[in-house]
């Protein structure tokens, strides 16, 4: 029997969120896997009592003998989220970098289980043997902190693994984009590209986190009273705009929201955010003038208990607001969030409050490749086959007539569940499918989707 290398990717094909992705190789029955990425969705109203979805890791659990780790891309919950969830499981090595480690680590003390045996920090553009994989970290730029694609090679051919990206030409806080390593793996061969498809309606460049900053810059000078900024807590090039901002208009910054204390203490552990202005606690900045602070919070998607809503509805204990300041959303208005955000944007309207979001002025960039991007990548690496990922499935059929635009000779199309054949063979494609399927968090417990109890609520609605 011949060695086959296959992809199967068990969460984020099909959906934006929950991300999780499975490599192998070997003679069938005795290869060798990796977990790339596991990461979470959250619930929507139609399962009530439920917070977060992340896939059912019933096939891979199945393999954990041979399994040789689970390697992170980067720190976005739609990518690491799940890990304490099926980690005890699986009990095997953890490889991210850095920063990523940081909250991995915060992830498992929760869950009260010391994680520091299996965790193995992975510095920014190094190289990791896993046989019969070598997977390569390659810098990339994101709205998060270390965000890398990885360059896994096998004795079949080289893999390119992107994880979520963009090009940004001035990311403010950590590397720019390594094209020039990405060229060089290009040029080796790249069997097959494993691709980011969440913009890929999106025409032109995603943008710069840079021109963000000046815009926010100028609507900050221009105005005079409380200004509240939410945005997400992740996005560490952001927040970092938002303390530059204050200190050039002269105002004080407070940091609102669990996540973002969080955020801030792993970017300054890690060596980030060296120059900016101390933070001053919430419960002090009720002291402070209105025109002379800026608050930083979390709840940018009108999350129920984010602290923008708490704020809103005038029930957070040290911030509050009135006429004449001023919210900044500076994010973007996720798909299905639509509702709650226009709802909460009203009630500060009616109140008297300025709203300032994407709809009205410059204040966010995705962290996703638009068209433009996705064009510099692909001519950079001239993958032989591209498998969207990290879409619905309007967005993954669109990657593919895009993909077949750039001529790639074998784009392939997937969904959750499905095994690739990527070597050996004339061309790629889907041979097997795996079990995948969903498991939903209720309360601390985790339940299948046609749990009793999960159906008992929906038939309440």
């Amino acid at each position: 029997m011949k060695e086959e290398l296959l992809f199967c990717p068990l969460g984020g094909s099909g959906e934006i969120g929950m991300n999780m992705n499975l490599f192998a190789y070997g003679k069938p029955g005795e290869q060798k896997w990796i977990i790339v990425d596991i990461g979470v969705t959250f619930a929507d109203d139609t399962v009530p009592g439920v917070d977060l979805i992340y896939p059912d890791p019933g096939f891979i659990v199945n393999k954990k003998d041979d399994l040789l780790g689970i390697v992170l891309t980067h720190a976005h919950e739609d990518h690491i989220g799940a890990i304490a969830h099926i980690w005890p499981k699986l009990k095997c090595k953890i490889y991210a970098t850095p920063f990523t480690s940081v909250l991995i680590s915060e992830k498992f003390k929760e869950k009260k289980i010391d994680i520091t045996p299996f965790l193995k920090i992975v510095e920014l553009n190094s190289t990791l043997t896993l046989q019969p994989f070598t997977i390569e970290f390659i810098t990339l730029t994101h709205s998060i902190l270390e965000p890398n694609g990885l360059r896994i090679q096998t004795p079949a051919g080289n893999i390119l693994h992107t994880g979520d990206w963009k090009v940004d030409p001035n990311p403010l806080i950590g590397g720019k984009i390594n094209s020039k390593r990405l060229k060089e793996i290009g040029e080796a061969g790249v069997l097959a590209m494993i691709c980011d498809s969440t913009n890929v309606f999106s025409v032109g460049k995603s943008g710069s986190e840079l021109d963000v900053r000046k815009s926010l810059l100028n609507i900050m000078e221009r105005l005079k009273k409380r200004i509240i900024v939410t945005s997400f807590a992740s996005n560490v090039a952001r927040m970092e705009s938002v303390f530059y901002c204050a200190e050039k208009t002269g105002r004080q910054i407070s940091l609102v929201g669990r996540s973002m204390h969080r955020i801030y203490k792993a970017a300054k552990k890690c060596g980030y955010l060296k120059d900016v202005i101390e933070p001053i606690d919430p419960r002090d900045a009720k002291n402070i003038s209105r025109n002379k602070i800026v608050y930083l919070c979390t709840g940018s998607q009108g999350e129920p208990m984010g602290a923008m809503m708490r704020v809103s509805n005038n029930v957070h204990p040290d911030v509050f607001i009135e006429k004449d300041d001023t919210v900044i959303f500076s994010s973007k208005i996720i798909p299905g969030n639509e509702k709650k955000l226009y709802k909460l944007h009203n009630q500060l309207v009616k109140e008297g409050i300025e709203v300032i979001s994407e709809e009205n002025e410059f204040v966010h960039v995705s962290g996703h490749p638009n068209r433009e991007d996705l064009k510099e990548m692909y001519n950079w690496v001239k993958p032989r086959c591209v498998i969207p990922v990290h879409g619905e499935h309007r967005h993954m059929i669109e990657h593919i007539n895009f993909a077949k635009e750039m001529q790639v000779k074998y784009p392939v199309r997937v969904e959750n569940g499905d095994i690739v054949k990527l070597y050996p063979g004339e061309k790629p494609e889907v041979f097997d499918k795996a079990p995948s399927g969903r498991l939903y968090i209720d309360g601390s417990i985790s339940v299948e989707e046609d749990a009793k109890s999960i159906k008992e609520r929906k038939n309440l609605l």
